[in-house]
């Protein structure tokens, strides 16, 4: 534990955390190390969170972090993996990519720029889309899908996000984008949030809700809200009864699985409690990683 310290940098994020909860916690507004890792599993879990930290705060005081340990693009399951490599400039935003049946891959949401990476992501399969939920994680949007050849989607609500985006999802109506993938409006988070659900199993749901580790469920940042607590609550329950996924995967908060039929039970939870909240200023300390 000695060894391994968080500097100064640090944002309290969270995104850490995610990958190394038993061996990174939470302390005075930013992480801690809570003790060395113990055996091969969890040596990788923490250098997984050393390659995602957005501001590179997780350091070793006896010299360099080993470059070739970096595991990303990290599996998570049969043709999904995190990018890691969060950037300061979406906010942390974690990133995803997606093998479709065709060999094809589907980039949601981005890392930080680097053509390094851009070279690793495109040795899973030729990337043709990078999808984007909302503007705050459009950053480095145009820089990959020009790298990749691919097409830059965003909806008209977060345009001025990225304005030169090569498809235009518009309106409130879901949309099947390609084989097995639909894009779902959720204006809430911001006037242009969506989430991208894949095969009936993947939900990749941006900033409009997320896993929460603390509270063992399903959650909304509230707290966190750029456009309308009320418009997100309105969003959710339009579109809960048409979803039916197994992992959610979204920018900020945790990830998890759970039977589909699990999830629907705690979307609908969400729901009902999301129609509760009130507007409130933003706070990000509030958060309920």
């Amino acid at each position: 534990m000695d060894d391994w310290y968080v500097d100064d940098r640090c944002t309290n994020c969270d995104v850490a955390r995610q990958f190394a909860p038993e061996l990174i916690g939470e302390a005075d507004g930013k992480s801690q190390i809570l003790r060395a890792p113990g055996g091969t599993a969890e040596r990788r879990r923490l250098h997984a969170a050393v390659f995602a930290c957005p501001t590179r705060s997780i350091r070793l005081r006896s010299g360099r972090v080993d470059r070739s340990l970096d595991p990303f693009p990290m599996e998570l399951d049969d043709g999904l993996w995190i990018c890691g490599h969060n950037s300061r400039h979406t906010a942390a935003a974690n990133s995803y990519l997606l093998l479709r049946p065709s060999g094809t891959v589907m980039m949601i949401d981005t890392p930080r720029w680097s053509a390094e990476l851009a070279t690793r992501y495109q040795a899973l399969g030729p990337v043709t889309d990078v999808l984007l939920t909302h503007r705050d994680h459009a950053a480095h949007g145009r820089r990959y899908a020009d790298r990749f050849g691919a097409r830059l989607w965003i909806h008209e609500g977060d345009l001025d996000g990225a304005p030169d985006a090569d498809r235009v999802v518009r309106g409130l109506d879901p949309m099947e984008i390609a084989d097995g993938v639909t894009v779902h409006p959720l204006p809430g988070h911001t006037r242009g949030s969506v989430l991208y659900l894949a095969d009936d199993t993947y939900c990749f749901s941006g900033d409009s809700f997320y896993w929460s580790r603390a509270a063992g469920d399903l959650e909304v940042a509230d707290s966190v809200t750029w456009y309308s607590i009320e418009e997100q609550a309105a969003s959710l329950a339009r579109t809960a009864g048409r979803l039916r996924f197994a992992w959610v995967l979204p920018g900020h908060g945790d990830r998890h699985r759970l039977p589909a039929a699990e999830m629907s039970r705690r979307l609908r939870a969400l729901t009902e409690r999301a129609a509760l909240l009130a507007p409130r200023p933003v706070d990000f300390t509030a958060v309920r990683w």
